[in-house]
């Protein structure tokens, strides 16, 4: 395949967003697309073969529009753009970005980054209820944390409810010292860090006071029927299958429901069916439940994260086929070892 070149023009005061920092976004692209891009004065030229280079061209206008939208263009958002290119998907990181849940307290914009974020979020306006499944950094709890400020703050909801089951996560706690609300705000930490990012800590202390917003055990849930609500389950794993149907069941008239979980990261006992699982099982066929299953693909915390999660389930693939397989037969076992002449019998 023959060399070919490509020219994309960067205005000046875009360079610095679009290059990264010593230029590392630029050497990301070189070395996924295996080109070289040479920088002149206020354009870029690209060389590769016709594909890659092609590629390249389009992730680097892709990057140009973001940051000519004003957007400050992350590692995650070069990462992205790169696989989409790489497997010639029609969707563009700018129109993610155009999908504006909401923001922060410090004025941060809150929107999807992936294809399966946008997905997410989308089944959330539609549905009911949604199930949000994937590994740790796919966004799960902060956007269904974000659309549930969103609603709340829109009036189409009178209160959030956040919960999640009270479980050490593999190591025992010990008897934690204060009150009852002192023992249990460590199993809702992560909650209460969404909440005070999205929406400030003084709002949610001031909407918490007033019972609008309420962070509590998933235990606290029995016997309540739960209207207009915006309702937030996370670490869904973590539930028995009695445990996610009582909390099912509790859904009364102008609520909407997310119910977040990773499978892969189960604290329940040895032997414990997850909630989660049966759940996905049971309620497969119903029309007003979204199933949202996110992906290594959609992590958004450092590119590390996801490496870290692929090996994972590159692991744990590995350790289920040889499960399947199941152990050898002893009598193919001794012809392995006579072959290879370590085997011994006595009575030879």
């Amino acid at each position: 395949m023959g060399i070919t070149e490509e020219t994309i023009n960067v205005p000046a005061e875009h360079i610095r967003n679009v290059f990264g920092e010593f230029d590392n976004y630029i050497k990301m692209i070189e070395r996924s697309l295996n080109v070289t891009i040479i920088p002149r004065g206020g354009s870029l030229k690209i060389i590769g073969s016709g594909q890659a280079a092609s590629r390249a061209c389009d992730v680097l206008e892709q990057l140009v529009n973001l940051s000519m939208n004003g957007t400050e263009i992350t590692q995650q958002n070069v990462s992205y753009t790169i696989a989409m290119a790489e497997e010639d998907k029609a969707e563009t990181v700018g129109q993610l970005h155009e999908d504006l849940i909401c923001h922060t307290v410090a004025g941060r914009p809150i929107h999807p980054k992936t294809q399966g974020q946008k997905n997410y979020v989308d089944n959330i306006r539609r549905k009911m209820i949604v199930f949000g499944v994937g590994p740790a950094g796919t966004g799960k709890t902060y956007l269904a944390m974000a659309m549930a400020i969103t609603a709340f703050k829109n009036n189409e909801v009178g209160r959030i409810i956040l919960t999640r089951p009270a479980i050490e996560a593999g190591e025992k706690l010990g008897f934690l010292p204060g009150d009852l609300q002192s023992k249990i705000d460590p199993y809702l930490r992560p909650l209460y860090d969404a909440l005070y990012e999205i929406m400030g800590a003084d709002t949610f202390m001031r909407n918490m006071e007033k019972g609008l917003i309420e962070v509590a055990p998933l235990a606290y849930m029995r016997g309540r029927t739960l209207d207009n609500s915006f309702i937030v389950l996370d670490e869904a794993q973590n539930t028995t299958p009695a445990q996610m149907k009582m909390f099912l069941t509790r859904i009364g008239f102008g609520s909407k429901v997310i119910v977040t979980g990773d499978r892969t990261q189960k604290d329940l006992p040895r032997g414990q069916v997850s909630g989660l699982d049966v759940a996905l099982k049971v309620l497969s066929g119903i029309d007003d439940i979204g199933f949202c299953m996110l992906t290594a693909r959609d992590v958004v915390r450092h590119p590390l994260v996801q490496k870290i999660v692929n090996a994972y389930d590159h692991y744990e693939e590995q350790q289920q086929r040889r499960q399947t397989r199941g152990p050898r037969p002893q009598s193919a076992a001794r012809g392995s070892a006579r072959r290879r002449g370590v085997f011994h019998d006595d009575n030879s």
